[in-house]
C-alpha cells in the first residue's frame, strides 16, 4: 500500500477479499484500524449474475439449474459452487469478526446503489468521516445499462459508466429453482441482518 499522509485516505478494492479465509488476518496484521466496506446484494440475484458473467466467457457451461443442485430431486443445493457459496454472507462475516469489530465495517446495499446512489454513498462518506459532497446531481440513469452513471468522471468532461461486463441481461431461470434458492438463503440472510444490524430486504 502507498504511504498515506494525515488527512488522506488510501482505498483499495478486491471483490475476493470478503470470501478469502486468509484475508481478515492478513489485513489485520497490516493495520488493525483499517475500515472495511463491503457491497452486498440479494444472494440469489448475485448467483445468477455470477453465472451470466461466466456464461459470457464460456458459452458451453452447463445450465444454471444443473449447477445449482447436488441432487435436484432431493432439492440439495451445491454449496461448493462458488456462485452459491459467495452469497452465504453470514458465514464469511464470522471470519472477519474474529479480527475486526463490526463498527469498522460498512455493508453497502447493491440494490440501493442503483435506486439511490447518492444516499448510499452518503453512508460511505459518513463512515469514512468525509464531508458529504456526492449528491443526486452527480448521477443520471442510463436506460441501456439499467443503473446510474456518473455525469462526469473526476478530471474528465465525459460521463462515466461501469464497463460492458456490468448490466448484462440475465438468462431466464426456472422459477422453482429461484424459489428453492430463496428458501436456502433465507436463514443465512436473517443471520446476516442480525450480525450487521441492517435488514437488506432480500426476503420480503
Amino acid at each position: 500500500m502507498p504511504r498515506t499522509l494525515d488527512g488522506q485516505i488510501t482505498m483499495e478494492k478486491t471483490p475476493s477479499y470478503f470470501v478469502t479465509r486468509e484475508a481478515p488476518a492478513r489485513i489485520s496484521a497490516m493495520s488493525k484500524d483499517t475500515k472495511l466496506i463491503v457491497v452486498v446484494r440479494d444472494p440469489v440475484t448475485r448467483a445468477i449474475s455470477d453465472y451470466t458473467q461466466t456464461l459470457s466467457k464460456r458459452p458451453d457451461i452447463p445450465t444454471f439449474e444443473s449447477l445449482t443442485f447436488k441432487n435436484r430431486t432431493a432439492g440439495l443445493i451445491d454449496t461448493s459452487w462458488s456462485a452459491i457459496q459467495i452469497g452465504i454472507y453470514a458465514k464469511h462475516l464470522e471470519h472477519w469478526l474474529r479480527h475486526f469489530p463490526i463498527r469498522q465495517m460498512l455493508f453497502v446495499s447493491g440494490e440501493r446503489l442503483i435506486s439511490d446512489p447518492a444516499g448510499e454513498l452518503g453512508r460511505v462518506q459518513d463512515f469514512l468521516g468525509l464531508k458529504r459532497i456526492i449528491t443526486d446531481k452527480h448521477f443520471y440513469f442510463n436506460k441501456t445499462k439499467g443503473f446510474p452513471c456518473l455525469k462526469k468522471a473526476e478530471g474528465s468532461s465525459r460521463p462515466h459508466c461501469l464497463g460492458k461486463t456490468k448490466g448484462r441481461t440475465h438468462p431466464e431461470i426456472d422459477r422453482e429453482v429461484v424459489r428453492r434458492l430463496r428458501e436456502f438463503y433465507r436463514p443465512f440472510n436473517l443471520k446476516f441482518y442480525q450480525m450487521t444490524g441492517h435488514d437488506f430486504g432480500w426476503d420480503g
